[in-house]
């Protein structure tokens, strides 16, 4: 803050568009970029919720309800934003998704939604914010996970999806380097936000797998944590955005992670587990968590 009362510093002024807005971790990092003297563009699916933070946020943001999987409302909230705020400086891609059950037991259709949106909305958000980034050499976060580096049944979707995203942004940022956008890849493990709590409180057995992994793949992190290191990364302009820190040594890890040694222990768990996975998937009778709108129909 400078001594007029006016936010001084890396974000001061800079527009930054954030899909997955409206809760969990895009609604924290919005929080806490806005507080940094940031511009926001929210972008997401629930109205109220984002109208209520931009209202919250102040003069000087934005919101647009759009689903990342549909190219032309990305475009219409690019659009918005470049009319609103005058450009983009930063875009955190954010939304995101967790299917319920497995290859053998769910709702196929939830599996493909699980991909379409982790993974094909980070390639329409992507497509649709790259001209605007261009023209102010401006930063892309791209939100993968720890997920992309070990394989956890029950997740499947889940793990291609942020494998994918990961590997989208290791060939993205050497597309657009020359262009002047730098790239990064973010890797939270687990986040207490909606999505984790209500996958574990829909699947105790998953709940109970989780508590066996090793630290700190078995590590909750509060969504203020996951945020200040977004916020940290835009400012940055990090390459690789690990939350928690120690998420790095996983990630240098993950050959034995799907190595024949990884299988055969992680499939000791497993052949106990995925059954009652998949009873209680069966039982809970829908493919995502409650307050996902991403999954609805």
């Amino acid at each position: 803050m400078s001594i007029d009362g006016r936010v001084s510093g890396r974000l001061a002024g800079k527009v930054v568009l954030v899909t997955g807005a409206a809760r969990g971790i895009g609604e924290h990092t919005a929080r806490l970029a806005a507080a940094r003297g940031a511009r926001l563009s929210l972008v997401g699916l629930e109205p109220d919720r984002l109208a209520a933070l931009a209202a919250e946020l102040g003069p000087g943001h934005a919101w647009f309800a759009a689903d990342v999987t549909d190219q032309d409302a990305l475009a219409a909230a690019v659009g918005g934003t470049l009319a609103a705020l005058g450009g983009i400086d930063a875009v955190v891609a954010n939304a995101g998704v967790a299917n319920r059950g497995t290859i053998a037991v769910g709702d196929v259709e939830a599996l493909v939604r699980t991909v379409e949106v982790n993974l094909i909305g980070v390639m329409r958000t992507a497509a649709a914010t790259v001209p605007a980034l261009v023209d102010r050499g401006g930063y892309l976060l791209i939100v993968s996970s720890a997920a992309a580096f070990a394989a956890l049944p029950g997740m499947a979707a889940y793990c291609a999806s942020k494998a994918g995203v990961e590997q989208f942004g290791n060939a993205v940022r050497l597309e657009l380097a020359h262009r002047g956008v730098a790239v990064g890849t973010a890797h939270p493990s687990w986040v207490d936000t909606d999505l984790v709590r209500e996958a574990r409180a829909d699947l105790p057995a998953f709940e109970a797998a989780l508590a066996k992994l090793p630290w700190p793949l078995r590590r909750t992190t509060t969504v203020a944590e996951c945020a200040e290191a977004f916020v940290r990364a835009i400012e940055r302009r990090s390459r690789r955005v690990y939350v928690p820190r120690a998420v790095a040594g996983v990630q240098a890890m993950r050959s034995v992670l799907v190595s024949p040694l990884a299988d055969r222990l992680v499939g000791r768990t497993a052949r106990a587990t995925v059954p009652l996975i998949e009873e209680q998937s069966r039982a809970l009778g829908r493919g995502f968590g409650a307050s996902t709108p991403q999954g609805r129909p």
